[in-house]
C-alpha cells in the first residue's frame, strides 16, 4: 500500500503519516514510497486503532468470527450504531479472503469516528478570532477578565486599553497560556476564488515542484531550449516522449520535478496574471549571444519585474561564432537587470539550446531558487488552480488544459472554472497518458466542460456536485455585476488610493525621444510629496501599444505619453480594459499634476477626445495659402476650427494645432467624414509629408473624480 493510499484511508495528512514513520524508523520519504504489511501493523499500533495485544491476520485458516469480534470491539468506543447483530452476521458470512476487504473498510470508517470524536473535543479548547478583536472581545471567548487579559499583555511589553484591537499573534500567546487554541475565523468569499487566500496548517504542507515560465524575444531560442529539456527529461521516457501539447509539461531532473509553462510569449504572461492566475514561481529571459537584447527582451524584463518573481537569464547561442556574451550582460544590466558575477543579484547562465551545454546548470539554478523560497502546497485539499490553455473538440466537448496550484485533481471531481461546473470525465498528463489524479505543480488535460473557459480563468474543486452548481449560479450574478464595475485606474483617484494605505504608484512612461525619457523619468521618481513613491515600472520611446496596456492592466499602472500617442489599436484595448492615458508635451505640467493628484487637489481637468483621423495622401502647394493636405478620413469626423495634431511614425511631431479650412472640391465644408476624401490647411505646421497623420480633437471638461 502507498502510504498516501494509507493516509487516506485513516484520515490523516501524508505528512502525519511521514513523520509516525519516520518515529518508526520506517524508510519512506514521500506518499509514493511504498508501506510493508508489517509497517501498517506499527503504524496501526502507533495510532491505537488496533492494541498491541492483537494479532489480525487474513489467512483462510484464522477464525473470522475472532477477527469479526475484535475488531467490532475495538470500533464499538467509536461507532456504537455499527455494533450491531446485523453487521456481525454479515460479516460471518464472508469467507476469508472478503474479510481483508471488510476489515478495511471498517477501519477507515473507525479512523474516521475517532477524528470526529477528537475534533468535537479539540473543538471544546478552540476559541475564534474575529477581524479587529479587541481585548475585551478576547476577555469574552475565553471567559476570563479583561483585567487579567491586561495584566497578560503588559507582561509582554504592551500597554493596551480593553477597546484596542488586538494582533492574532497576540491574542494566540494570551490563549495558550490559558490552554486554549486560537482559530482564524474563516470570512472568505469563496464565490470570487479568484482572490481567495488559501490559509493550509503548516503541517499540511508539503514541497512541490517549481512553476517555471521563458520569455523573450522570438527568435532567441525559447522552442528550441523548450524541446531540448522535454526531450532529456521527460518524466515518463518508456511512453515514447512528446506526444502533445497542453501549454505545460513537467521534467524530472536528479529526482526533482519541474514544471514548465509553454506561453506564447509575455502579453500572454501578463494576461493570465491580470486575470488573476499568478501561477509562476520564477521567470527565465532568454537571449541570443549573438543577438543581444532586444525590444521584446525589455519588454519580457518588464513584466518578469512587475510579476515579482525571481529572474534568471539563459544567455542563448554561445555555441555560434559571433556570439558575444559581454555585450548580452552589458545591455541586461543597462535595463536593470545586473549579473550576480557583476554583483548584481540575477543569475546568468551561458547556454546551446542546440548541444545542450549549460542546460544541466540552468536546471539546478531553478531547484536551488525552488529550494530557498521553500515552494510548498497542501495536496491534501481540493484543488484549485488555473486553465492554460481550452478548445472545443465535437467528440468529447470542452477540453482545457489545467495547472493544479493547490491540492489534488481526481476524476469524478465536481469543479467551477469561470460560471460553469462540471465534473472530471477524463484526465490526462503532458505524456497524454491517462490518470486518476493530479497534484500541486502538475499540468493536466481534462474533458467534460460544459463551456470553453479562457486561458488564466481560476478553477477550483468542490466536495459536491451540488455545492459546485451553487457556486456556479452565485458566480454568474457575480460576474455579471461586475463585468461593468472595474475601477478606471486614474490620476483622479491616486488621492484615494494613497489615503487608503497604497504608497507606491505604477507609472508606464512612453517618449518621444531617449532625452525626454529619462528626463520625465527621472522628474517622476524624484516626486516624494506624502511619502509616497512613484515608480516608473516601464518607460521607452515610441507610440503606446497593446503590450503597454496589457502591462498597466495587470499592474494597477497609469500610462503617460510624452509627445507620443497611443495606437489604435491600443486605445481598444485601454478602453475595454478602463486604464487611463494621460498625454502631456510639457515637463513641469506632467509633474504638477502628479504633485496635485497626490496632495488631492487636482483641478477639473480638461479630457481630450478624439474626434478622427486623417491620412494625409498628397501635398498640394499654393502660393497664396501654403500647403494643402490632400487626406483620406481613416476613423470619425474632421472639423473645420478643431485642434489637431500631426504625428508621423507614432510620433507627435506638431501639437496645439487648428484645422484652418476643410475643403471638398472647389466648396468649403463644416466636416468631413470617414471614408471621404478632403483638402486640410493647417494654421499653424506646415512641413506636412504624405503618409503623416493628422488627427483632430476637442476638449471637454471633466471634474475631478469622475471617469
Amino acid at each position: 500500500m502507498l502510504v498516501k493510499e494509507y493516509a487516506a484511508d485513516v484520515n490523516l495528512s501524508v505528512a502525519e503519516i511521514l513523520k509516525k514513520c519516520k518515529e518508526l524508523s520506517i524508510n519512506v520519504k514521500n506518499g509514493d514510497d511504498i508501506l510493508s504489511d508489517d509497517d501498517i501493523i506499527m503504524l496501526d499500533n502507533m495510532i491505537n486503532l488496533i492494541s498491541t495485544d492483537d494479532e489480525i491476520t487474513y489467512e483462510e485458516e484464522d477464525s473470522i468470527d475472532e477477527t469479526v469480534d475484535e475488531l467490532l470491539s475495538t470500533r464499538s468506543a467509536y461507532s456504537k450504531e455499527m455494533n450491531n447483530a446485523v453487521t456481525k452476521q454479515k460479516l460471518k458470512k464472508k469467507d476469508a479472503s472478503s474479510t481483508k476487504n471488510e476489515f478495511n473498510i471498517l477501519k477507515k470508517q473507525m479512523y474516521k469516528h475517532k477524528n470526529k470524536l477528537m475534533k468535537n473535543k479539540n473543538d471544546e479548547n478552540t476559541v475564534l478570532y474575529k477581524n479587529n478583536m479587541t481585548v475585551k472581545d478576547l476577555s469574552e471567548v475565553l471567559e476570563i477578565s479583561s483585567s487579567e487579559i491586561i495584566k497578560k499583555l503588559i507582561a509582554l511589553g504592551l500597554m493596551m486599553n480593553i477597546n484596542e484591537s488586538i494582533s492574532f499573534e497576540n491574542a494566540e500567546i494570551i490563549a495558550l497560556d490559558y490552554g486554549k487554541t486560537l482559530k482564524r475565523e474563516e470570512t472568505q468569499d469563496v464565490v470570487n476564488f479568484e482572490e481567495y487566500e488559501i490559509i493550509d496548517n503548516e503541517e499540511d504542507l508539503m514541497p512541490r515542484p517549481p512553476i517555471v515560465t521563458i520569455m523573450g524575444h522570438v527568435d532567441h531560442g525559447k522552442t528550441t531550449l523548450l524541446d531540448y529539456i522535454r526531450s532529456s527529461h521527460v518524466v515518463d521516457k518508456e511512453f515514447g516522449g512528446i506526444t502533445q501539447h497542453i501549454g505545460a509539461y513537467q521534467i524530472e531532473y536528479e529526482k526533482n520535478k519541474i514544471t514548465f509553462i509553454d506561453t506564447p510569449g509575455h502579453e500572454a504572461f501578463t494576461e493570465m496574471r491580470a486575470r488573476g492566475a499568478s501561477i509562476t514561481d520564477i521567470v527565465i529571459i532568454i537571449v541570443a549571444a549573438d543577438d543581444g537584447v532586444k525590444p521584446q527582451t525589455k519588454e519580457a524584463v518588464d513584466h518578469a519585474k512587475s510579476a515579482g518573481v525571481p529572474i534568471v537569464v539563459a544567455v542563448n547561442k554561445i555555441d555560434k561564432p559571433d556570439a558575444n556574451i559581454d555585450k548580452v550582460y552589458t545591455e541586461m544590466a543597462e535595463v536593470g537587470i545586473t549579473p550576480e558575477s557583476w554583483g548584481g543579484d540575477t543569475p546568468f547562465i551561458n547556454i546551446s539550446a542546440h548541444t545542450g551545454e549549460g542546460i544541466s546548470l540552468l536546471l539546478e539554478t531553478i531547484l536551488t531558487i525552488s529550494e530557498m523560497h521553500e515552494l510548498k502546497a497542501n495536496p491534501n485539499r481540493y484543488a484549485i488552480g488555473a486553465v492554460i490553455e481550452s478548445r472545443l473538440d465535437k467528440n468529447v466537448g470542452g477540453v482545457a488544459s489545467f495547472l493544479i496550484q493547490n491540492g489534488t485533481l481526481r476524476i469524478g471531481d465536481p469543479i467551477v472554472v469561470g460560471s460553469s461546473y462540471a465534473k472530471v470525465r477524463t484526465m490526462k498528463n503532458d505524456l497524454g497518458i491517462s490518470i486518476v489524479e493530479a497534484g500541486p505543480s502538475t499540468p493536466v488535460e481534462i474533458t467534460g466542460l460544459t463551456e470553453n473557459p479562457s486561458a488564466g480563468d481560476k478553477f477550483m474543486a468542490f466536495e459536491t456536485e451540488v455545492e459546485a452548481k451553487k457556486i456556479a449560479e452565485k458566480r454568474k450574478v457575480f460576474i455579471k455585476l461586475n463585468e461593468n464595475k472595474k475601477q478606471a485606474i486614474s490620476l483622479d483617484d491616486l488621492f484615494s488610493r494613497i489615503d487608503a494605505g497604497n504608497k507606491e504608484i505604477n507609472i508606464i512612461l512612453k517618449a518621444d525621444v531617449r532625452g525626454s525619457e529619462e528626463a520625465v523619468k527621472n522628474s517622476l521618481e524624484k516626486i516624494t510629496t506624502k511619502n509616497v513613491a512613484i515608480k516608473v515600472i516601464r518607460s521607452g520611446i515610441g507610440a503606446i501599444t497593446e503590450s503597454d496596456v496589457i502591462l498597466a492592466n495587470a499592474s494597477n499602472a497609469i500610462i503617460v505619453g510624452f509627445n507620443v500617442v497611443a495606437t489604435n489599436s491600443a486605445k481598444d484595448v485601454a478602453k475595454d480594459y478602463n486604464i487611463e492615458i494621460r498625454n502631456y508635451t510639457i515637463i513641469y505640467k506632467l509633474v504638477e499634476d502628479m504633485e496635485a493628484a497626490i496632495n488631492g487637489m487636482l483641478d477639473p481637468e480638461y479630457v481630450e477626445k478624439i474626434i478622427g483621423n486623417a491620412e494625409i495622401r498628397q501635398i498640394f502647394k499654393f502660393s497664396k495659402v501654403g500647403n494643402i493636405a490632400g487626406s483620406y478620413i481613416t476613423s470619425g469626423l474632421i472639423k473645420n476650427n478643431a485642434l489637431a495634431r500631426v504625428i508621423r511614425d507614432g510620433i507627435v511631431i506638431a501639437s496645439d494645432d487648428k484645422i484652418l479650412s476643410l475643403q471638398r472640391g472647389k466648396d468649403s465644408v463644416k466636416e468631413v467624414k470617414k471614408g471621404f476624401e478632403c483638402g486640410i490647411t493647417l494654421e499653424n505646421y506646415k512641413d506636412i509629408r504624405e503618409g503623416d497623420i493628422i488627427e483632430a480633437y476637442e476638449m471637454e471638461v471633466k471634474e475631478h473624480g469622475k471617469s
